[in-house]
């Protein structure tokens, strides 16, 4: 072959093939089988014609070596054709060999067109499809004796010289496929797995040879370790094994060629499948099933192969997975790489062991909301509960540890509460059995993730039972039922609930833990307390104050402070006493030393501070107490406002805004006053405000020009929200009273304040509205703000009396008939 060309090579094959066809078509016996196949292989020479002119193969050694096998079949047909063999099992020999040439070819050609290899393919396929029937021509009785016995012994003597090439042959190929798989190189190590997965189909390969040659051991090997050969054929040859030779097989079972097999889980999609079906096709030994699910990445593989796109891998990882479910650390290992089912159905199933087993490994897993969603799903909780409701201790603190876990998520909850074990885990609290102590904690850790969804509230005596229990339980579970009252307090639909808590004395019951050691019982207790207060504020006492305030003073703590501040907010102004308990404390010097280390250090909490602290202000700023006034303002209470109206916090804007426009609504009499004692001195011109006409300053007379809040408030109305705008709109009007409208007016148009002001009329609050026409009335008095605005307005004014209620409409005429543009008209 060296000698000649590539194109000189298969123009010979193809010329020995026409002589096979004609050689076949001529036999004289078996005529019918040899004219079968030389059907087969007259569509041979037209496909090589194209291999023939292909250039770039010719210098490729893996092609030049898969020819070179199809021309010594070739001859070897040739050769038992002409001997005229009668035998059924020649024939059939002869399709197969040169299909498994043919199928060398088909594997070397990876280059070549698509055409070319299907034509190869199907050429393959049919020879080593072809079977025949037993039916052979008789041998004549009317020929003499000696005849007879010449023909037989010539019969003899072919079938001898028959066999002698085949066995040389097959001898031959075994050989060289055990060389060329110990030391050939790439090339010749993939015709060697070719040829062996062609023998192994032929059944043409023994154990003996298998075990001498340590053919396994040589496949294990190179699997894995050059990529360059096709993976999936070495799995293919190694399945061809599993099936044929049970000592093949058993040597698979070891712990060194499982791992090596666990490794082509992770391969390509060919490689993948075969590695799957031929983990499958092993685990009918017990030694498989028991150390399968310890090779490091099995179980995880497989269950991501289960999950992938892959339909065959996916359908036999999913048989291997139920054939290693059987035992049951496997089991747990499947569930770990998200693979629930086997989990669940011993949680049903299982003996009572195993139920223990995979709720003590469900307990301690590590799961995520996609994990807990799955096993929910999956049907987990029914079991679970079950083993609560009806098993023994053992088996009841696994299921509830187990039960625990998968509350973490809102629809298991509700999966829980549709279980009915509310009831029993509340009756489980009470109980005083010692044997049941230790499923007290779980069961109520359990209880407070339950109480997180609003449909605990059909039961409004849960939070009286578990207020109850605050007294009689250990300092964990005061925690956990502390943390569920929260939760009940906390629903928005859950009004009804609390009053029932506070006619049940939560708030003198709850007072106590204010003095708790453990920070945790303390903080849940203040929150609670909080909670309760906005509904019936009447209900905190001086002698809770007491504790508060020192609480707030003392405690290092962000939330407690959070809490314990957002009580006394809700507390009622009306009740002077405490006015007066919390001036005296200097409270208003703590908050704003407490909101100006918050404010700098700015963290999660503090919009929550900014709230309750703003909230509570609007006591210290009581427009009916000028005292409290004055001192709450000599404290530095007026800065501190004006910060929170850039808070991040619409409720602390709109509560800031609320207190400067109570401080403002007595400025314009403090500045009167004040100019009354200083008659002769004259006034400088910084302290002259240009709004009130007189000496104005933040601390004496409460001015928002002077503490310059009017730009923020501004910003407020200019920006997107509009609940704070009531309260911004509020503060300005007391700019704009009779003796200081001219001035007032001026000032906002100074500011730009009337581009937000319109933007205002745009707020779904009524009172903002009229707020907001009531200001611009006394703005467009001025004819020179009519001039600059007036346009602008009338579209918007014209606008609002379309869309607006109906109750606005006289403000909005009196507007639009003052800037002379527009009659309205009903």
């Amino acid at each position: 072959m060296e000698n000649r060309s590539f194109s000189e090579v298969v123009s010979e094959i193809i010329a020995s093939i026409d002589e096979l066809v004609s050689l076949s078509r001529n036999s004289e016996s078996e005529k019918e089988m040899f004219i079968e196949l030389a059907l087969v292989l007259e569509r041979i020479p037209p496909v090589f014609c194209d291999l023939r002119d292909d250039y770039k193969l010719m210098d490729n050694p893996l092609i030049r070596k898969a020819v070179e096998s199809l021309e010594k079949e070739i001859v070897r047909a040739k050769c038992l054709i002409e001997v005229r063999n009668e035998k059924r099992r020649h024939v059939e020999a002869i399709a197969h060999d040169l299909g498994r040439s043919l199928g060398l070819v088909l594997f070397a050609t990876v280059e070549v067109s698509t055409h070319f290899k299907m034509k190869i393919g199907e050429l393959h396929k049919e020879l080593m499809n072809m079977k025949f029937n037993e039916s052979c021509s008789p041998t004549s009785t009317l020929t003499s004796t000696w005849t007879s016995t010449s023909s037989r012994t010539t019969e003899f003597v072919c079938d001898l010289r028959v066999e002698e090439i085949e066995e040389e042959r097959i001898s031959i190929n075994v050989c060289d496929i055990a060389l060329h798989l110990k030391y050939g190189n790439d090339d010749e190590f993939k015709l060697a797995v070719v040829g062996l997965k062609e023998l192994m189909q032929s059944k043409n390969v023994d154990d003996g040879w298998l075990n001498e040659e340590g053919i396994v051991s040589i496949l294990l090997k190179r699997l894995g370790s050059n990529k360059s050969v096709d993976q999936s054929i070495i799995i293919q040859v190694l399945r061809y094994l599993v099936w044929n030779s049970p000592a093949s097989k058993e040597m698979m079972a070891d712990m060194g060629p499982l791992s090596t097999l666990v490794k082509s889980l992770a391969g390509e999609e060919e490689e993948r499948r075969e590695a799957v079906g031929l983990l499958l096709d092993l685990c009918d030994l017990v030694n498989v099933r028991r150390r399968l699910g310890r090779v490091q990445g099995c179980i995880v593989m497989l269950v991501a192969i289960l999950k992938g796109d892959d339909p065959i891998a996916s359908y036999d990882a999913r048989k291997l997975l139920d054939v290693l479910s059987g035992n049951t650390q496997n089991v747990l290992y499947m569930a770990e790489a998200d693979y629930f089912k086997p989990m669940v159905q011993l949680l049903k199933e299982g003996s009572d062991m195993n139920k223990i087993l995979m709720a003590t490994g469900l307990s301690r897993m590590v799961q995520n909301e996609q994990s807990r969603a799955s096993l929910g799903e999956e049907g987990a909780i029914e079991p679970l509960v079950q083993m609560f409701l009806t098993e023994k201790l053992e088996a009841k603190l696994s299921a509830l540890n187990a039960l625990h876990s998968l509350s973490g998520l809102k629809e298991n909850v509700q999966r829980l509460i549709n279980s009915g074990i509310v009831s029993s885990l509340l009756q489980l609290l009470f109980s005083v059995t010692s044997v049941l102590m230790t499923l007290r904690e779980p069961a109520a850790a359990i209880l407070a993730r339950i109480a997180e969804s609003e449909l605990i509230l059909v039961n409004h005596d849960m939070a009286l039972q578990m207020l109850s229990l605050l007294n009689l339980s250990s300092p964990v579970i005061q925690n956990y039922l502390l943390q569920a009252l929260n939760s009940i307090a906390a629903h928005p639909s859950g009004l009804e609930v609390r009053k029932k808590m506070v006619e049940s004395g939560a708030i003198q019951l709850l007072c106590p833990f204010l003095m708790e050691n453990n920070t945790k019982i303390k903080n849940d207790a203040l929150k609670l307390l909080y909670s309760l207060s906005k509904d019936a504020p009447e209900e905190i006492e001086e002698s809770h104050i007491s504790v508060i305030l020192s609480i707030i003073s003392s405690t290092n703590c962000e939330s407690e402070r959070v809490f314990a501040v957002g009580i006394l907010s809700n507390v009622p102004v009306t009740q002077k006493k405490i006015s007066d308990m919390l001036r005296k404390a200097n409270l208003v010097l703590i908050l704003i030393s407490i909101m100006n280390t918050s404010l700098a250090n700015s963290d999660i909490s503090t919009s929550f501070l900014s709230e309750n602290v703003a909230a509570l202000l609007v006591r210290f700023t009581n427009p009916f107490d000028r005292k409290l006034q004055l001192h709450s303002a000599e404290q530095g209470v007026i800065p501190l406002l004006v910060k929170l109206l850039s808070s991040a916090s619409t409720i602390a804007q709109k509560n800031a805004a609320t207190s400067l426009a109570q401080l403002s609504q007595n400025s314009l009499s403090l500045s009167k006053a004040k100019s009354s004692r200083w008659l002769c001195v004259p006034p400088s011109k910084d302290s002259l405000c240009e709004v009130h006409g007189r000496q104005c300053f933040t601390k004496s007379t409460f001015c928002l020009v002077k503490a310059n809040a009017i730009p923020p408030m501004i910003q407020i109305l200019e920006g997107e929200e509009r609940d704070v705008d009531e309260a911004v709109l509020g503060a300005l009007t007391t700019l704009l009273e009779d003796e200081i409208c001219d001035n007032g007016s001026k000032y906002i148009v100074k500011m730009s304040g009337v581009q937000g002001i319109l933007k205002a009329l745009g707020s779904c609050h009524i009172g903002a509205q009229q707020k907001a026409l009531w200001i611009l009335e006394r703005i467009f008095r001025i004819e020179e703000h009519r001039i600059k605005y007036g346009e602008t307005a009338w579209s918007v004014l014209v606008d609002l009396a379309k869309k607006g209620d109906s109750s606005l409409k006289p403000a909005i005429a009196k507007l639009l008939v003052r800037l002379e543009l527009f009659q309205f008209q009903d």
